[in-house]
């Protein structure tokens, strides 16, 4: 039925997409119907195995933008999380969103669940999958390429990460390591808001705002949030120079600046 709806409308390639509801159950529908049900979107549509001699290391990631946990499947899979969850452009994700069914060339019937799905605070919806260049298989691209032609069709931005930078990786890691509201604390994070009110050194403001055993938990949530920057793509230090940034944290949209 929904194959003859979509070639009626003009589209030459039929999709369908199974989601899981609100109570878990699990939802089929076309695939232009699911912008209609994407801000429903909350759980995975599948488990994360975990099993003896396993390769990948699934598990779960607190976020910080949505207040609860979210899964992963692999150690890539988790640093683009953690990255997704520093960028402020992001509103909500979700892992394992959908299962995107389709027909192959060859008449094969296939499926594909992506890493998860995005919604930026302007409206876009950008649907990742994460997987290192080198275990990308044929299968895999095919999979890759019919998801991208899916989203195109309904006005959604799809992209494949590979690994980030190790150094940005590694000092992402450190920060979401002090995500957590607990770490802030308001009249210390005003002493370094003064401190840093001209750019110094990271270890001299912190300092400045009182003992570091103190201080360096706050400085370090103030950039996760945003309200303190720094270079990133430089290994952060004592030495790392820190300045203002805007507040509440309204950084440069990284995700849209990508997919412009």
């Amino acid at each position: 039925m929904f194959e003859t709806e979509l070639r009626r409308s003009g589209l030459d390639e039929w999709f369908e997409a199974v989601y899981a509801g609100e109570d878990g159950a699990e939802q089929r529908l076309a695939w232009q119907q699911m912008p209609e049900v994407v801000d429903g979107l909350r759980r995975p549509v599948r488990s994360f195995p975990s099993y003896r001699g396993q390769r990948n290391f699934p598990g779960w990631y607190w976020s910080a933008t949505l207040g609860h946990r979210i899964g992963f499947e692999s150690w890539v899979e988790r640093d683009h999380l953690i990255a997704l969850d520093f960028d402020p452009s992001v509103a909500s994700m979700v892992s394992q969103p959908f299962w995107l069914h389709w027909t192959d060339r060859a008449g094969k019937a296939r499926r594909h669940a992506p890493d998860f799905l995005v919604r930026l605070d302007d409206g876009q919806v950008v649907v990742l999958d994460s997987r290192p260049a080198e275990l990308v298989e044929a299968s895999d691209r095919e999979a890759f390429a019919a998801t991208d032609r899916a989203c195109t069709q309904v006005g959604w931005r799809y992209a494949v990460w590979d690994r980030l930078d190790s150094v940005l990786v590694n000092n992402q890691r450190w920060l979401s390591g002090y995500r957590h509201p607990r770490c802030f604390n308001e009249p210390v994070a005003n002493l370094l808001l003064e401190a840093f009110a001209q750019p110094r050194a990271l270890m001299d403001g912190a300092a400045a705002a009182g003992d570091p055993l103190g201080t360096l938990p706050v400085l370090y949530h103030l950039l996760w949030k945003r309200w303190l920057l720094t270079d990133l793509s430089v290994v952060l230090s004592d030495r790392t120079i820190v300045s203002l940034g805007a507040r509440p944290a309204a950084a440069p949209a990284d995700l849209a600046a990508v997919f412009k």
